[in-house]
């Protein structure tokens, strides 16, 4: 009886601590947003105007689709349909350094259809490659290319971009 009970009380703290981790990462996109506090929904913005989550604050600069392959001539990488190269900058609004990965990101077409972004192409395309791998310390703003592989038929619709994994994430509006 008491092994059951001292498993329950472990799961419980995990799972306290898992919705706490989620909480603290969305409530500090909420603060300029202008919502009520608590679980919101996020903001949507459009490129060229900041959109906060978490700890990050994004600015998409540029879209552009229709890349067949990013990289040089000998060191490169081919898309399976169409590169888009998505431009952001990404500044830490935080208190603490933190590491802006661009396997959080998500893009969606029109018909709702997510993708997932190409670390491997994003490599490439960053002249810089560490641009967007580092950490980012607070005050600290770093601009890179977001790559998404999509088929050659679709078209990015909107953005979601997030601090973490686990945070709430903000929309950006691209059409």
């Amino acid at each position: 009886m008491r092994k059951a009970t001292l498993i329950g009380l472990a799961v419980g703290a995990v799972v306290a601590l898992g919705c706490g981790a989620g909480s603290t990462a969305t409530s500090g996109g909420s603060g300029n947003s202008g919502n009520n506090g608590g679980k919101t929904a996020a903001k949507t913005a459009k490129v060229g105007e900041p959109a906060r989550d978490g700890k990050f604050e994004f600015t998409v600069q540029q879209v552009k689709c229709g890349v067949p392959q990013v990289g040089s001539d000998l060191l490169n990488k081919k898309a399976q349909g169409q590169f888009c190269l998505v431009t952001v900058q990404v500044k830490n609004i935080g208190t603490q350094a933190q590491s802006f990965s661009d396997s959080s990101q998500k893009a969606f077409g029109a018909d709702k259809t997510q993708y997932s972004a190409d670390s491997e192409a994003a490599v490439y395309a960053n002249e810089h490659a560490d641009t967007l791998f580092n950490q980012i310390n607070p005050g600290n703003q770093v601009t890179g290319v977001v790559v998404f592989d999509i088929p050659a038929s679709a078209n990015l619709a909107t953005l979601e971009l997030h601090d973490s994994p686990f945070s709430g994430g903000v929309t950006v509006q691209l059409t």
